[in-house]
């Protein structure tokens, strides 16, 4: 029985049907560049001060006085959550007396910011953290906002890959492009801050849903020589455009309200899309609506200006794939043998701390010394180059030692910035705790299996049988129920479940993205085969896999 690659073959690798769902899954992914890293101009915090009410008594000396000075990087700058007694310098400033010369300042009694703040609107006119007061002693809510973001992004990756499986890629992805447009305009009439975060848990599993699904049925629908370019310069290039896209955006409209306004326009023009993205032949056949499917490569082999087969599904193949189900496979499979638990938690660690890395930079890059819009563009910027070195060098290069390679040299970079002397910059520990991260996660990776120029396992069988860290036990007898789950068909949603736990961040971080989904392989088994047991596969012969 031949597999889908070599069904669909006549239809070319890159004709005007695959250049189209090129673009337009990636244009679909700009909306989630900007929406995963607009907390940083959201929820930036201005400089503020204690407000002194206009009604207080206080000559213009003592108003000018009223706020104590601190040390902050060397310097004396006013402090942002204290003030001077109000009663006591109003005394003060009835007695005629001046401050600094009749009365020592050091030692006034101070009090909190009772009257609130005033905020500087030198780069933004409101945030919210000038629309709630988000300072102080409720500075903390600034930071749970961006994980409580992320708590969103988690579970949206459980959820996202067993929707599409269960209702079709193209459903979810408009639904979740929906759900994450959505709420962003929600967000906009929030009234207290409470609000405001729940809403941005729902946005965040709308985005990686998002993110997630668009990138399966692109890999889906697109033929082997082109995926390994899809997602590195189509999906991880787009998001960059997308992220650039957020400091000129808040540059130019310096109100958070009207800025999230702008932010979802992209999102509603990306819904028109649905009349031109076709649901993925590879899940309508394990679905077994194959007529369906038959009708989208038609339209394809039509818009390619191909002559299709008459009949593009054997009759005997389709009579083969009514065979009855097997039974499900679970995340916990994956843990069953020492060999897959081994690689399942090392991807587990491999994403988790490489995001931490990209999403701890990338957030703190208007915190950086310069311009706040101009650090978040640049911070953008390098990732296109970035991207287009991952490709040029998964092409001809193992994986595992690019990215140990690149982990090493980013870990190293960060672990540097301590040595920068103590003036330009001194708060170095979190990146001496993500360059140690880095490194760390780097020397794993060398003991992750080879995947450059193989064909992907497609059962726990095979996948045993892969030399990962951990050598198999020639003496190890598996039990009558370990033997069971090996037979079973790892099934697409389900298997790619584990990568997006560690996917608790993701969005695309360099060459580590890449691992998972440029590899030089047949990806039918993780991609193309959701429901379908292995007595029901479209093939008879595996292919040899071209070099791109």
């Amino acid at each position: 029985m031949r597999d889908y690659d070599e069904v669909t073959t006549f239809l070319g690798e890159w004709g005007p049907f695959q250049r189209l769902i090129f673009f337009l899954l990636s244009a679909s992914i700009i909306p989630n560049g900007f929406n995963g890293m607009s907390v940083v101009f959201l929820a930036a915090a201005p400089e503020h001060r204690c407000r002194v009410p206009d009604t207080a008594n206080l000559s213009r000396a003592w108003r000018n006085h009223s706020i104590p000075l601190r040390l902050l990087d060397g310097r004396e700058v006013p402090h942002s959550c204290r003030r001077y007694r109000l009663a006591v310098i109003a005394n003060f400033s009835a007695l005629g007396l001046e401050p600094g010369r009749d009365v020592d300042l050091e030692q006034l009694e101070q009090e909190s910011c009772v009257d609130g703040w005033e905020f500087s609107q030198d780069i933004y006119l409101s945030t919210i953290v000038t629309e709630w007061s988000l300072v102080c002693e409720d500075d903390w809510k600034t930071p749970l906002t961006s994980s409580l973001f992320f708590v969103g992004v988690l579970l949206g990756s459980f959820v996202s890959g067993q929707l599409s499986d269960r209702f079709g890629r193209k459903s979810i992805l408009f639904a979740t492009m929906a759900v994450q447009t959505g709420f962003s305009f929600l967000q906009i009439f929030s009234i207290n801050w409470e609000m405001f975060t729940v809403l941005f848990v729902i946005v965040g599993m709308g985005q990686i849903s998002n993110y997630v699904v668009a990138f399966i049925l692109g890999t889906e629908i697109l033929g082997k020589s082109v995926r390994i370019i899809f997602s590195t310069l189509g999906v991880c290039t787009f998001f960059a455009v997308g992220y650039m896209l957020l400091p000129l955006f808040a540059y130019f409209i310096r109100d958070w309200r009207m800025l999230l306004l702008a932010l979802t326009v992209p999102g509603v023009l990306c819904l028109p899309l649905w009349w031109f993205i076709p649901e993925s032949p590879r899940w309508l056949i394990s679905q077994r609506r194959f007529s369906e499917a038959e009708s989208i490569i038609q339209k394809a082999a039509k818009m390619n200006n191909i002559a299709a087969p008459r009949v593009i599904f054997d009759p005997m193949e389709l009579q083969e794939l009514k065979l009855p189900g097997q039974q499900k496979v679970l995340i916990l499979d994956l843990f069953r043998t020492r060999n897959i638990a081994t690689i399942t938690i090392m991807s587990l660690l491999l994403w988790m701390l490489t995001s931490v890395g990209y999403f701890a930079l990338s957030l703190n890059a208007p915190n950086l010394h310069g311009d706040a819009y101009l650090n978040c563009f640049l911070s953008a910027l390098i990732e296109v180059p970035a991207y287009i070195t991952a490709w040029l060098l998964l092409r001809k290069l193992p994986r595992r030692y690019i990215i140990a390679g690149v982990l090493f040299l980013g870990g190293g970079v960060l672990l540097l910035i301590q040595f920068v002397p103590a003036g330009a910059y001194n708060r170095v520990l979190p990146y001496i705790v993500m360059g140690s991260l880095t490194v760390f996660i780097g020397i794993i990776t060398l003991f992750f299996p080879e995947s450059f120029g193989m064909t992907l396992p497609e059962t726990l069988e095979q996948m045993e049988k892969v030399k990962g860290f951990i050598i198999k036990n020639a003496h190890e007898q598996p039990n009558e129920e370990l033997q069971r789950v090996k037979s079973r068909r790892v099934q697409s949603a389900r298997a790619s479940v584990p990568m997006h736990l560690g996917n608790t961040t993701v969005l695309t971080h360099g060459c580590v993205h890449q691992f998972r989904s440029s590899l030089n392989l047949n990806v039918r088994g993780f991609y193309g085969g959701s429901g379908l047991g292995k007595n029901q596969e479209i093939r008879c012969r595996r292919k040899k896999t071209p070099k791109f």
